[in-house]
């Protein structure tokens, strides 16, 4: 691998990273991984999504909700590897979402190529700019902030 490669990311270890699951695991793996910087998510959109069934029927649109979250789950897998941080005990938590705005509808087929950003990063904080990609043309784009925090224990459970 040269320097101006990065890392890529496979499904096995996505799970590992990050605690998000079907039906909503909205990244497959990821490709140019460099730390404290980028990473490039993948996501191969199916006709047998869930959300298809009613966002709409006839003419099927992946939420741009969804396309925003998908984002999130890539910077949180680079926050993830980044940190080396212990998910079964602490989650990767959206802080803020701003300046979303959706260019193209994804459609079942579709891969989306979800270019995520660092801009700022201090400690557990992250901030970001994400873009998705569907064939070389914007379909959307958003600035977000991830933080990890602890999970809250169960009760009864010692400090």
């Amino acid at each position: 691998m040269s320097e101006s490669e990065g890392v890529s990311i496979d499904y096995a270890e996505v799970l590992r990273r990050i605690p998000h699951r079907y039906p909503f695991l909205l990244v497959d793996r990821a490709e140019d991984y460099r730390a404290n910087e980028s990473i490039v998510g993948i996501k191969n959109v199916t006709a047998n999504e869930p959300f298809f069934q009613g966002h709409f029927p006839n003419n099927p649109v992946m939420p741009g909700v969804l396309l925003v979250e998908a984002m999130g789950q890539s910077g949180a897998l680079l926050m993830s590897k980044t940190l080396d941080a212990d998910v079964s005990d602490r989650t990767i938590m959206f802080m803020a979402v701003d300046g979303a705005r959706f260019r193209r509808p994804v459609r079942p087929g579709d891969v989306l190529r979800l270019n995520v950003h660092v801009t700022k990063h201090r400690g557990d904080l992250f901030k970001f700019r994400g873009e998705a990609y569907v064939d070389g043309k914007m379909a959307a784009e958003c600035e977000f902030a991830a933080m990890v925090v602890d999970n809250p224990k169960p009760e009864g459970a010692g400090a």
